[in-house]
């Protein structure tokens, strides 16, 4: 399909396979990506990871982890283009309410977990090549209303 007249086309970013060769980095990628710079970035700053990618009929969340007296649920946002926007800016409503589902779920279904709980945001942007460009923890960036 031709692109429209005076659209530059924008690259994705590339990853190199364990063969040495390159390919087009695809969105699952990049949201694994995301995850892992986020775990190193979260263990940095004092974070205890407990689980990844807990799901449960109502959905999933990215990172479970303990910090100081809380249990914190970590959503991470991954973007390689902020032609939609930044990372933290697509989630949603609707997003928000089925995180604070899913943490509920958790912590119903979990024994000896800390009293004090939140959700944060790890916002994750890539450049062209696929290396960090930003990262950014907003915590308790998801509560009740």
């Amino acid at each position: 399909m031709p692109m429209p007249t005076g659209t530059v086309p924008y690259p994705s970013p590339v990853l190199q396979t364990s063969q040495g060769f390159t390919r087009e980095m695809k969105r699952r990628d990049t949201g694994i990506l995301g995850e892992k710079l986020a775990k190193d970035f979260l263990k940095k700053r004092g974070y205890r990871i407990k689980e990844t990618n807990y799901r449960c009929p109502e959905g999933e969340i990215d990172i479970v982890a303990k910090h100081k007296d809380f249990l914190v649920f970590i959503e991470v946002r991954t973007k390689k283009s902020l032609e939609f926007g930044s990372p933290e800016e697509s989630i949603t409503p609707t997003k928000m309410e089925r995180l604070m589902t899913v943490a509920s779920r958790y912590r119903q279904t979990h024994d000896n977990l800390p009293p004090l709980w939140r959700i944060d945001v790890v916002a994750v942007e890539l450049n062209q090549e696929g290396k960090l460009s930003r990262i950014k923890l907003i915590e308790n960036a998801v509560s009740e209303a």
